[in-house]
């Protein structure tokens, strides 16, 4: 593979920005990082913050989409639009459209745009003030079918680490917040994307 030049804009919340753990800690930064081992020039923007739900990226991360000129974007958002419990499926569904016509607006190529589920956090200790484990797991896995779906018909690649992330709540691998997933659980998602995510693809779609 040649060396590439990346531009990371890694949009999302807290699972984005690895609260629990050192924010060097969390996938977007291991991810570079493994790019960087490999001989590539990356430089990474994570804006991800804390409580953050799809108005919140919207309102305040999405503008740096064309500021930034990102090269390859990862999308990992709902949790909180959950927790907040003010979006159904249908609102959701809606958001994650608008995300995505963002990116494009700001000609961000939606092959570039590598959407990811929300983890398997109906188990942790810390989530039993938002609802059953039963509950919780059937809006997680129905946004995440969303995602998926909207990933598809925006013509963005869906890595489904839902899987992985399934038996990292299994095995409780959370911080010490009882809530977020541990710096061992973001290195396995870091490890399968740079094994999936292409590299190259371009920023901008071209001028018509």
């Amino acid at each position: 593979m040649d060396n590439t030049s990346i531009r990371y804009l890694a949009l999302g919340d807290s699972f984005t920005i690895g609260t629990g753990i050192q924010p060097e800690r969390a996938f977007p930064a291991v991810l570079a990082q493994k790019w960087r081992d490999a001989g590539h020039s990356v430089e990474l923007v994570n804006p991800a913050k804390n409580g953050y739900t799809t108005d919140d990226l919207i309102a305040k991360e999405l503008p740096l989409a064309q500021a930034f000129g990102p090269t390859i974007v990862t999308l990992l958002i709902g949790a909180n639009d959950i927790v907040r419990g003010g979006s159904d499926d249908a609102r959701y569904r809606e958001q994650i459209r608008r995300i995505h016509r963002a990116l494009r607006n700001a000609s961000i190529d939606p092959k570039a745009v590598i959407v990811l589920p929300q983890p398997e956090w109906s188990r942790s200790p810390a989530a039993s003030p938002y609802g059953t484990p039963e509950s919780l797991r059937t809006r997680i896995e129905h946004f995440n079918a969303i995602a998926e779906a909207e990933a598809e018909n925006a013509g963005s690649p869906y890595i489904d680490l839902y899987p992985l992330m399934h038996r990292q709540a299994a095995a409780e691998m959370l911080a010490t917040d009882e809530l977020h997933p541990n710096t061992e659980a973001h290195a396995e998602w870091a490890a399968a994307l740079a094994l999936r995510v292409k590299l190259g693809a371009p920023a901008a779609t071209p001028a018509r």
